[in-house]
């Protein structure tokens, strides 16, 4: 069988959608849409049917542009650059990693970050350097495509900065300052997937006592990614207040995020908010505390990671 062409994809005269130019150039579609937002480029055509499609020639820069990232320059440095500074770009550094979307266990495998990147993504958290924490991130982001960076980025690097402060190489304030900076960064990719999303109502929070909120916003991130609009009512919520949402306003499912271990208080706050919400919604929980606190209960689903939630969510209509 001969082998598969992106370019095959092209909707005609030298144009080409915006998937076929997504895997022409190996960057994930989300990225052309915030890049093309944010920075201008790529510039869309419209179609008369009015589908939005780019010129055969923007590959070539955008390839150019992923080997500049790839080498450490930030976007906001790449995207705006002429043809010769981009040139110059890429011949600056040598490349870190080449610029691929992992697609086998094999290769997610071997993108998965080695401790000497922990090391890396460290050094900005030692300085509070929000803008290279950011970066670095936004890196991965276009790297890896928003499901494989929560799993093999976002999560792991908070079980990294976990285990740090834990041995002591990194103290509470870094943990704080990383985990701020990640959530900023979620909420920002987030947004315009949120302003385009006509899907069903999912409300995600955790219960009360429970103060862990970024589970919340890498949830809210894989909903969006399915065209879901989520509800983040936020960490410590009281069950009557979930129930109340859920009774006023359309929500299709309600998702909790359980981090800490299970405890007697938690397991009757679930038992509690599942007498409360109607048959009909489902209740789904998520965590590292999910298994524990769920084994006992009908009416509630656990989903083990994110890739599971991607599934459910996956496996329902968006609309």
């Amino acid at each position: 069988m001969a082998p598969r062409n992106p370019l095959r994809h092209e909707t005609g005269g030298g144009l080409l959608s915006i998937g076929a130019l997504a895997s022409a150039t190996g960057i994930p579609v989300e990225t052309i849409r915030t890049w093309e937002r944010r920075y201008g480029f790529p510039v869309a055509e419209r179609k008369p049917s009015g589908h939005r499609v780019y010129p055969l020639s923007t590959v070539p820069r955008l390839r150019r542009i992923a080997q500049a990232i790839a080498r450490g320059h930030r976007a906001a440095e790449v995207l705006p650059a002429s043809e010769s500074a981009l040139e110059a770009l890429v011949a600056t550094l040598p490349e870190r990693r080449e610029w691929t979307k992992p697609d086998t266990r094999a290769s997610r495998d071997m993108a998965r970050p080695e401790p000497a990147d922990w090391a890396e993504m460290f050094a900005p958290v030692r300085a509070f350097d929000s803008e290279g924490l950011r970066a670095r991130f936004q890196l991965d982001w276009a790297r890896f495509g928003p499901l494989e960076f929560l799993e093999q980025r976002a999560a792991p690097f908070l079980a990294a900065i976990g285990n740090a402060w834990a041995d002591g190489s990194l103290d509470v304030r870094h943990e704080h300052f990383a985990s701020a900076v990640l959530g900023d960064f979620l909420r920002t990719v987030r947004l315009p997937m949120d302003d385009r999303a006509t899907g069903p109502v999912a409300t995600l929070a955790t219960l009360p006592g429970e103060l862990h909120g970024l589970g919340l916003q890498m949830s809210a991130l894989v909903f969006a990614l399915a065209g879901w609009r989520a509800v983040i009512l936020g960490v410590d919520t009281p069950v009557a207040q979930i129930a109340a949402l859920a009774r006023e306003a359309p929500v299709a499912v309600v998702a909790l995020s359980l981090v800490q271990p299970a405890t007697r208080s938690s397991a009757a706050s679930l038992r509690s908010l599942r007498r409360r919400l109607s048959p009909r919604i489902p209740l789904l929980v998520g965590g590292a505390g999910a298994p524990a606190i769920t084994r006992q209960l009908r009416g509630v689903e656990t989903l083990p990671d994110l890739a599971s939630l991607d599934r459910w969510l996956r496996s329902r209509p968006a609309n």
